[in-house]
């Protein structure tokens, strides 16, 4: 066993803070190796939202290399404090609300677990109604019925199946979870292959699949002003040939509409209020889209903005787990493993399953004929999926799409939240406890409806959790060398009480400052930016001003290594 790894040396189970679950983990359950920690990444990282990423930015007007080199340079940049934080958890066998104990006290360190964890329960339940989508798909395959449009009871069954599901290996342990994701991850990395191998057979060719970004960045009708003339801009998809795939629009909302011959030049319009277009070939009608009216480019400086805003939401979407990563690498022997297992395992997945989305989703332009506008292509994998008449296809994908999804929500979303919880009350409420709460909060932060809002949740999660990682290493790197008292942090009037009071004020200030400053922008225009750079802003304020906070108040730093 690792010599760096330090051993609790002192009975302290009768303290109020102290449970099994919580417990340093012994040397004989410290049983995950770099692979199995890698695992956990590739388990976690391929998921529905992570296929998306790519999309959301060719959607605004991003090439896919420029999508792919952001998503990896956000994932690299991660890494780095995952690594750096995890270290406490294979240093002390400790989960994060333990961790959190000697830089935000034994009462403060709830605030911030705490709303890590409820911030989970919002991703658990968004997950797990992404599972029952993928259930109630099977079940009208098998069945040969069509899928309802919007919400529906199928939906909600399918829903409540797939929580069982989850709760059945949250109430198993931590070595279920393991056996899972060890199990999941070979089954991903070959599904991600076989669609990029489908992709790459159907259209004849890689440059030929990668040339059609350039036609989803374009949405279907847009509107653009020149002098005090406005203009409808449309925007049909052609097939890998250069031949359009509509030849015909309408404007829904003129009263008098018909359908005219498709034309690429712009068409004078009288007004700008509530254009509605959609476009037809000799059989299939499009979706019918709103056209907008978008604002000329303001040249480099705006493409940086761009790139800067979505390397922050990027960044924000494994901050979660940045801030908890100890409840995992607890269960490593050596630092080794868990540095070798995230680098492995966090930023290749990231850019290899967003890379996937981006491939099948260009693939889908010129191998469906039905798909008329970019509007229409079928950006999520339970779209795509849909587009196939073979019910075995459907069946085989969608239980594909269960594993993933089932990884993710495991690892990601239950372990930190569970803990968070039962770090609350230590001696009732356990780490299956706190995995029923986490179950249970999923259904009432009602996913249905937070779907729709990721990328805009993504940024605000950023400003919120940014702040608690930088105090969490400012603390363990910069004010206690790595040096923490493993019996202290289970006692009630110990020194990681402050003064009984259990807030460190100087952490309570730091995050204060830090989430203010990372926030205020969403509120106040002019200071846009700090909001737009919210994890990175708050993560910087946070982390210098409870540096200096600490050390102007030297005598709290006190322990019985000094």
């Amino acid at each position: 066993m690792n010599k760096d790894i330090v051993k609790l040396q002192e009975d302290i189970s009768s303290s109020p803070l102290y449970s099994e679950d919580l417990a340093p983990v012994p040397a004989n359950k410290r049983t995950w190796s770099k692979w199995h920690l890698a695992a956990i990444w590739v388990g976690m990282a391929v998921c529905i939202p992570t296929y998306l990423l790519a999309s959301y930015m060719i959607k605004t007007g991003l090439n896919w290399y420029e999508a792919l080199i952001i998503i990896g340079l956000a994932n690299l940049i991660i890494t780095v404090p995952m690594v750096l934080n995890g270290h406490a958890g294979v240093k002390y066998g400790i989960p994060f609300p333990v961790i959190g104990r000697a830089a935000f006290g034994t009462k403060g360190v709830h605030l911030a677990s705490v709303t890590r964890g409820i911030i989970a329960c919002g991703w658990f339940g968004v997950q797990t109604w992404i599972g029952g989508l993928a259930i109630y798909a099977i079940f009208n395959a098998v069945t040969g019925t069509d899928g309802e449009l919007g919400l529906s009871i199928g939906k909600f069954i399918g829903f409540g199946i797939f929580w069982i599901i989850n709760m059945y290996f949250i109430w198993k342990g931590t070595e279920s979870i393991k056996w899972l994701e060890t199990y999941s991850a070979p089954i991903l990395i070959i599904m991600g292959v076989a669609l990029i191998y489908w992709s790459y057979a159907k259209a004849d060719g890689f440059s030929i699949v990668l040339n059609q970004s350039v036609q989803l960045e374009k949405t279907a009708a847009s509107i653009t002003k020149k002098g005090d003339v406005f203009y409808l801009n449309l925007n049909a998809l052609k097939n890998k040939e250069g031949d359009l795939k509509a030849l015909e629009y309408t404007i829904i909302s003129d009263k008098n509409s018909i359908w005219k011959a498709y034309t690429s030049e712009p068409i004078l319009i009288s007004n700008t209020e509530n254009i509605q277009v959609q476009f037809r070939n000799d059989e299939i009608a499009s979706s019918i889209v709103n056209a907008n009216v978008i604002s000329p480019e303001s040249g480099s400086d705006s493409k940086l903005w761009s790139y800067l805003l979505w390397l922050t939401a990027m960044v924000g979407f494994w901050a979660t787990m940045s801030i908890s990563i100890a409840d995992i690498t607890r269960y490593a022997s050596t630092q080794k493993d868990q540095i070798a297992g995230q680098f492995i395992g966090l930023p290749a997945t990231m850019m290899l399953y967003s890379f996937v989305g981006i491939f099948v989703t260009c693939a889908a332009v010129i191998n469906f004929e039905d798909i008329l506008i970019a509007d229409d292509a079928p950006w999520d994998p339970v779209s795509l999926i849909s587009k196939f008449k073979n019910p075995m296809v459907v069946i085989v994908a969608q239980i594909f799409m269960l594993i993933a999804t089932l990884s993710t929500n495991i690892a990601a979303n239950v372990i930190a939240p569970s803990n968070a919880f039962s770090n609350l009350w230590p001696k009732k409420i356990s780490f299956r406890t706190g995995g029923m709460i986490t179950g249970v909060l999923g259904i009432l932060i009602m996913p249905w409806w937070l779907l729709n809002e990721i990328s805009g949740f993504l940024i605000f999660v950023s400003g919120l959790l940014g702040p608690v990682l930088g105090i969490l290493i400012a603390d363990y790197y910069l004010v206690r060398k790595k040096k923490l008292e493993l019996a202290e942090l289970y006692k009630e009037d110990g020194i990681y009480s402050y003064g009984k009071t259990g807030f460190n004020k100087a952490a309570m200030i730091a995050l204060f400052f830090g989430v203010f400053v990372a926030l205020i922008g969403y509120w106040v225009p002019a200071l846009n930016f700090l909001y737009s750079l919210s994890w990175f802003t708050g993560f910087i304020i946070s982390f210098v001003l409870y540096v200096l906070l600490m050390k102007k108040n030297s005598t709290i730093l006190i322990t019985k290594n000094s």
